[in-house]
């Protein structure tokens, strides 16, 4: 054991952070490519995917207040778990979210604790995926946790943990004898993280000041990824207040904006990154009443100060306008765009299980790449949501059709189901 007594920051892991987004932007369409030759047309774009879920994680570090190492990895957490995109793009949000638990409370952090920190991370990304299946990220991921394990153990400083880790996942690439996009990505994560530390990297905020936006290169523009992670809800009583001043203000700061006149007060439903904020806006127009704050991407159940218009709808993910106006034809209430190149994020999906408009949702979907994305959907709102996976948009038809208002969310899940076996 070595006498090191190294601290990581908050302004460390930003650091840190920011160069794992500036090393995937450099490198994102060579993981599209690899996946290209792997899958032909059967391929997504894991890199596209995985630097939209990155972009929508370091997002918040821009102008954040908060500089202690746990505040910083529990909001980098909440914005990637949200911003999710693709199956790999998941696997890191829940790598993300683990190292926060490790991390959480922390004002600064060792060398060690650090470290430890990233092994529980790895835990979070295995538990995300289906029982039996293990996707190529997380292969990669324990390899390199494995050759950090002694560096942790011997208390060497973090740049020597990542060299370690970096050192044990070219090994392991070395021995598949060919590269894969999962693999590629943790490698190129933990690279950039190293970069972040000697302060050689690209952040966000300086690729957009230099013109780097999806205007001038063609490259995914990471402030359209900007999640809202806090859902906030309350009454302000006795407000004089007009809805339409209300709305107009809470629209500058917030994603969803639901404002509605109830009797002698006014029922605020919004999507804030910055619920503080929101708060100190609304103590201006009223008394506050049952005010009620959920962090989205943790598991929920929702409660709303108003009802719903309807018990159950049907929610599908559609491919193109014109698929979705088909979708909706069919029967379909509310139709979420995406496709095996654009996956919706996780996010997409939350935000309109949390339209009010039912209290439950039957989400069907129609590719394969996109079911882990779906599934950390349902994870997180539990059984507001039942799933139908089709396999193709023929299937995707034909469970839309089979939809009964009359019937609970899960009643027609399972109908549906049966027609696709």
């Amino acid at each position: 054991m070595t006498g090191n007594r190294e601290i990581i920051t908050g302004s460390d892991f930003k650091r840190m952070l920011s160069g794992a987004y500036g090393e995937l932007l450099l490198e994102y369409e060579s993981i599209d490519e690899l996946s290209r030759q792997k899958l032909g047309e059967r391929s997504a774009l894991p890199g596209t995917h995985v630097l939209r879920t990155m972009g929508a994680a370091v997002m918040p570090l821009v102008d954040v207040k908060d500089e202690s190492i746990g505040g910083l990895a529990r909001r980098v957490a909440s914005a990637a778990v949200l911003g999710a995109r693709g199956t790999t793009g998941v696997v890191l949000g829940q790598l993300l979210r683990g190292l926060a638990k490790g991390l959480s409370g922390k004002s600064d952090a060792t060398s060690s604790e650090f470290g430890k920190a990233f092994q529980y991370g790895i835990l979070y990304a295995q538990r995300v995926l289906p029982p039996g299946t293990e996707a190529v990220i997380v292969s990669a991921a324990k390899a390199v946790a494995k050759g950090a394990h002694h560096a942790v153990r011997a208390n060497l400083p973090i740049s020597e943990i990542l060299q370690a880790a970096i050192a044990e996942g070219t090994r392991a690439l070395a021995e598949e004898k060919r590269e894969e996009p999962g693999a590629r990505v943790m490698q190129l994560f933990l690279q950039g993280c190293m970069k972040g530390l000697d302060g050689h990297f690209v952040s966000p905020a300086v690729s957009l000041s230099l013109g780097m936006g999806a205007d001038k290169l063609a490259i995914p523009d990471p402030r359209k990824d900007l999640v809202r992670p806090y859902c906030v809800s309350f009454s302000i009583v006795g407000s004089k207040a007009r809805v339409r001043e209300v709305e107009h203000r809470l629209q500058e700061s917030c994603r969803f904006v639901v404002v509605e006149p109830g009797e002698g007060a006014l029922h605020v439903h919004v999507h804030t990154d910055h619920p503080g904020s929101v708060v100190e806006q609304a103590i201006g127009w009223g008394r506050l009443h049952a005010f009620r704050l959920i962090n989205m991407s943790e598991a929920h159940s929702l409660t709303a100060v108003y009802e719903s218009l309807m018990p159950v709808a049907l929610l599908a993910v559609a491919s193109s306008q014109e698929r979705g106006l088909r979708l909706t034809e069919l029967g379909a209430n509310v139709i979420v765009p995406g496709s095996r190149t654009a996956c919706p994020s996780v996010a997409d999906l939350l935000h309109a299980a949390h339209s009010d408009l039912a209290r439950t949702y039957v989400l069907v979907s129609a590719d394969e790449t996109m079911a882990l994305v779906l599934r950390q959907a349902k994870r997180i709102l539990g059984e507001r949501v039942e799933l139908v996976l089709a396999r193709d948009e023929a299937e995707q038809e034909k469970a839309v059709a089979a939809y009964d208002k009359k019937r609970t969310a899960r009643e027609n899940a399972k109908a549906m189901r049966k027609l696709l076996v």
